[in-house]
């Protein structure tokens, strides 16, 4: 069996993150797994920055904690990661003094063959395609593809010094380069979160999406924007986050399935557009990717810090969702269901994601395309004598036609109005008006889907989390029963509303999350009445592995 953990490092602009991608991709390749993630320090030059990626059977999307290759591109960023490497692991690229690995030098091979030390990271990947196992032929056809919208010339030399690199390695290892990997015939496919959300949206129908770029939700509207010929969705970098919700909610009114996605400083500046959606009930699809606060926090590192300000964003009493996916297969989901709920309900509905998730390579089977549902829930204005956009309704969801789609006057106001739409101080009909908005949330919640159950049949302890953690968490409660714990997982992944959940009788709950004050953990004990006997936390910016919750649990 295939199980590899291997981290390249360097500073900013030495082409890490480029080098690691397409290791995955050969990975992928040659039949196997990769889950790739990267730790940023954030800065546009110098630093040290890694990139992880963990080769496997079978998928294992979730954070290593130790690797077994470490390649560094400069003496500072081994001296940073060096402590990462496990006691057997190999050291390629280092200079000699750690006696357990290669010294090889990247950058002198690259001013040898082509000049410069451009090409430092190319040498670098061959050297460890080789040590690894992989094969020429996979690395040629994969650095080419990587460069094939580049000049020929540069897509040349970056498969030529990666070749070098390549078969420097296979003469020099000493044996150590003997082959890791077992290739399989089996395909699958290598998708980031941030790609996948994009994907989601399109597959549910939405059109259009209005963004100012803030670190980790970028890459949903870049993404869009990329593939704005083949999705045909319209996607406007606005002038700032007050603008791009607006424009959202204004998109939506008028009948188009519209987005926005942004962090969390840029969240804070959108809640009161959250309010006005819950009063017009005008749908909205809100992306909040989440990264360590308050203010600018750590821009390029990851934190599950922001549930509660989604929970209890915007002014006054309206319903709302938050929906919390685990990787990039279920963000695909998240974002259909988030579309669904949002028209079905007229209301605001939040995708909480993270850094972890938007920025990680995932690999996939498939999506299950049936579990989409895409169908519109607006009323046929034929059929609607009366335009009342607010009619008072037993389930609280009034008729709701797109503007002008009628013979009839459809209005809307951001104050409390009457069934038309008009503005009324009429103290009754706030009342009612009030109750009818709520009376949607009633039936949203009967609907929220419950909590995954993992292992729990006969489990002693339950590790009980949310969002992008579910694989990292999972995989923890698989070790604690090699270690004879009886350990299972509840992971919510629908957080607001709560849904209608009985909790299974286990000895002990331990809150795992990514916050310093348990987010879910105080949710939940007041939803449910449930008593947690232990809590493990991070919020130093790393997401949670496996080995960070034994050390916790199971030392």
């Amino acid at each position: 069996m295939t199980e590899l953990g291997i981290l390249l490092c360097g500073a900013a602009g030495q082409g890490v993150q480029t080098i690691g991608s397409i290791l995955a991709r050969i990975a992928l390749k040659s039949g196997l797994c990769a889950f790739a993630w990267q730790d940023n320090e954030s800065r546009i030059r110098g630093g040290s920055n890694g990139y992880s990626v963990r080769i496997s059977d079978t998928v294992r999307n979730a954070p290593l904690d130790e690797f077994d290759v470490l390649l560094p591109l400069d003496a500072k960023s081994r001296l940073k990661y060096l402590p990462f490497l496990k006691p057997d692991g190999v050291l390629l690229g280092g200079d000699g003094r750690e006696g357990r690995g290669m010294a090889i030098d990247f950058a002198s091979i690259s001013v040898q063959k082509a000049g410069n030390q451009l090409y430092s990271n190319a040498v670098a990947l061959g050297a460890l395609a080789a040590v690894l196992g992989f094969d020429g032929d996979t690395v040629h056809a994969s650095v080419s593809e990587e460069f094939a919208g580049k000049s020929a010339d540069l897509a040349q030399k970056n498969v030529e010094l990666a070749l070098d690199g390549f078969h420097l390695a296979l003469e020099t290892c000493r044996g150590l380069c003997t082959p890791k990997v077992t290739k399989r015939n089996e395909l699958r496919y290598l998708i980031s979160g941030a790609d996948a959300c994009a994907l989601g949206a399109w597959a549910a129908g939405c059109r259009f999406m209005a963004a100012y770029p803030m670190s980790p939700s970028t890459g949903v509207i870049t993404a869009l924007s990329r593939m704005e010929n083949e999705l045909r969705v319209f996607t406007e970098q606005a002038e700032d986050e007050i603008a791009a919700v607006n424009m959202a909610v204004g998109a939506s009114y008028a009948g188009v399935r519209s987005m926005t996605a942004t962090s969390g400083g840029g969240f804070a500046l959108m809640v009161e557009t959250l309010s006005l959606s819950g009063m017009t009930e005008t749908p909205l699809v809100v992306v909040l990717a989440q990264r360590p606060g308050p203010a600018t926090g750590l821009p390029t590192r990851t934190e599950q810090g922001d549930l509660l300000f989604a929970v209890h964003s915007g002014h006054g009493e309206f319903p709302k969702a938050v929906l919390a996916p685990s990787d990039a297969k279920e963000i695909f989901h998240a974002m259909a269901r988030a579309f669904d709920l949002a028209e079905r309900y007229q209301m605001p509905v939040i995708v909480l994601t993270d850094q972890l998730l938007m920025d990680s390579m995932y690999t996939l089977d498939d999506f299950d395309l049936g579990r989409i549902r895409n169908e519109s829930h607006y009323a046929n204005p034929s059929g609607i004598q009366e335009s009342k956009r607010y009619r008072f309704t037993e389930s609280g969801i009034s008729p709701m036609i797109r503007p002008g789609a009628g013979p009839n006057l459809t209005c809307c106001d951001s104050d409390e109005h009457d069934e038309d739409g008009h503005i009324t101080e009429n103290l009754e009909l706030r009342t009612r008006m009030v109750e009818k908005r709520l009376r949607k949330g009633k039936a949203l919640r009967s609907e929220i889907a419950s909590p995954e159950l993992y292992r729990i049949f006969d489990s002693e302890i339950a590790l009980v989390s949310w969002g992008s953690s579910r694989n990292a968490v999972a995989e923890a409660a698989d070790q604690m029963r090699k270690r004879g714990m009886k350990a299972g997982m509840i992971h919510f992944e629908e957080v607001w509303p709560l849904p209608q959940f009985n909790f299974p009788a286990v000895p002990s709950l331990v809150s795992v999350e990514g916050n310093a004050t348990g987010q879910l953990e105080g949710l939940v004990r007041a939803e449910y009445g449930v008593t947690f006997s232990e809590s493990v936390r991070r919020f130093d910016g790393l997401p949670f592995d496996a080995g960070f919750i034994l050390r916790r649990l199971a030392p």
